[in-house]
C-alpha cells in the first residue's frame, strides 16, 4: 500500500500539486516539469529550496544549520528536500527558489 498523498500549494503562485508521505516536497515540486526551477544537492546541503510552510506539517529530515537555523525552523522554514508532509501543506518559497518560481508562473500565465 503506498504512502497517502497530500495536496500542496505554493502559496506565491496558487499552484496544486500532490506529495506522498514517503516523498520530499522538492521531489514532487519537479513533477510540475517547469525549466528553470533549481533543485540543487537534494540532500539538505546547498540551501537552494528553501520554503516556508504556513499551514500543514512535514516530518523533518536533517538539513544544513548553515541555511536553516533553530529560529528559522520555529518560524516554519526548512528546505523543501527534506520535508515529507504529514497533512496537507502550504507553502511561500523562498531564497533562490523564488525567482525562477514566480517567473516560471508568469510565463504560464501569458
Amino acid at each position: 500500500m503506498s504512502a497517502p498523498r497530500h495536496q500542496i500549494v505554493i502559496a506565491d503562485t496558487a499552484e496544486t500539486y500532490l506529495c506522498g508521505e514517503d516523498e520530499t516536497l522538492l521531489k514532487a515540486m519537479e513533477r510540475l516539469n517547469r525549466k528553470g526551477i533549481p533543485v540543487g544537492c537534494r540532500g539538505g546541503g546547498c540551501g537552494i529550496c528553501k520554503v516556508q510552510i504556513t499551514a500543514g506539517d512535514c516530518l523533518r529530515r536533517r538539513m544544513s544549520r548553515a541555511h536553516v537555523s533553530v529560529e528559522d525552523e520555529a518560524r516554519g522554514i526548512g528546505l523543501a528536500c527534506c520535508l515529507l508532509p504529514q497533512s496537507d501543506v502550504t507553502l511561500q518559497v523562498l531564497g533562490q527558489l523564488r525567482a525562477p518560481v514566480l517567473a516560471a508562473q508568469s510565463r504560464w500565465k501569458t
